[in-house]
């Protein structure tokens, strides 16, 4: 069987409206109508962008359960291209999560919950949400996947290793990064081109990070969403402000970076649980 070479890919860098998720849905609704006259087969927004991120006790408010309708107003519109959108799913009475919303074809296709929640610096996640537990890994059209991890969960190198070892073609990494969040000396502008730059050309894979830009309280997102090859280049970088980028992947360069680095075939996961075993 032959798989399509090419995949055409983008990242909305929006800045949610704390807490009116009826607002930031029309924004969605306008960046999904957009990378659908482009073309674009997947489309990743930040990590809680129906909602905000500093929420605190409003998090009861603004979650929704994965069957909201307003999730499905988002699948409706987004067609066959694949869109990943941050929300708050509420799973129980009192049980919230930092999720994913994955949209596909028309309808729901997964959610994925994030699992390293912070609570360093200025960020208190420990204290809103409950951890998630699985990893997501989707077919996005033949010969291409998608799995997610979610902001502080790139920052946990066993969980980006777990996730990466299923062999998607792409990762999606939303993320809300504020200047200054962890601490005075630690630069989240300069530290993110690092890590996520790691991962690309360690695992050979491509990475699309969204984040937001703009104000939110005492906080200013810094943007610098990205798109990168599978050798850790650069093919897609946002200026300051709301806006759409969007690159086209390829297959077979993916495979010519594992091939060449071949970082999957090599992991040997037995030896590492084994080495693993006793530590927490």
């Amino acid at each position: 069987m032959h798989y399509q070479d090419h995949l055409r890919v983008g990242a909305a860098q929006i800045n949610a409206s704390l807490g009116d998720v009826d607002a930031n849905l029309e924004r969605h609704l306008a960046f999904i109508a957009d990378a659908r006259r482009k073309g674009l087969e997947l489309l990743v927004f930040p990590e809680l962008s129906l909602t905000g991120y500093g929420l605190g006790n409003r998090v009861i408010d603004v979650a929704c359960p994965a069957h909201d309708p307003r999730l499905a107003e988002l699948a409706r519109a987004a067609g066959e291209m694949q869109v990943v959108v941050g929300f708050v799913e509420e799973a129980s009475p009192g049980e919230y999560y930092n999720a994913l919303a994955i949209l596909q074809h028309g309808k729901l296709q997964a959610v994925h919950r994030k699992l390293n929640l912070p609570t360093y610096g200025g960020l208190e996640e420990g204290k809103l949400f409950t951890h998630g537990s699985e990893l997501t890994h989707l077919p996005v059209c033949p010969g291409w996947s998608a799995t997610s991890l979610i902001c502080a969960d790139l920052w946990n190198p066993g969980l980006v290793h777990a996730a990466l070892l299923a062999r998607p073609t792409v990762l999606c990494a939303p993320i809300n990064s504020a200047s200054g969040i962890v601490s005075d000396d630690f630069s989240n502008e300069q530290n993110w081109a690092v890590n996520l730059q790691f991962y690309a050309m360690t695992y050979g894979t491509p990475v699309i990070m969204a984040n937001r830009f703009g104000p939110e309280g005492n906080s200013h997102f810094w943007g610098g969403s990205r798109i990168l090859g599978p050798r850790g280049d650069t093919l897609a970088l946002a200026e300051d402000g709301e806006t759409l980028i969007e690159a086209q992947l390829s297959r077979t360069a993916i495979a010519r970076a594992r091939f060449e680095l071949p970082t999957h075939r090599d992991a040997d996961t037995p030896l590492v649980r084994e080495l693993m075993d006793g530590y927490r």
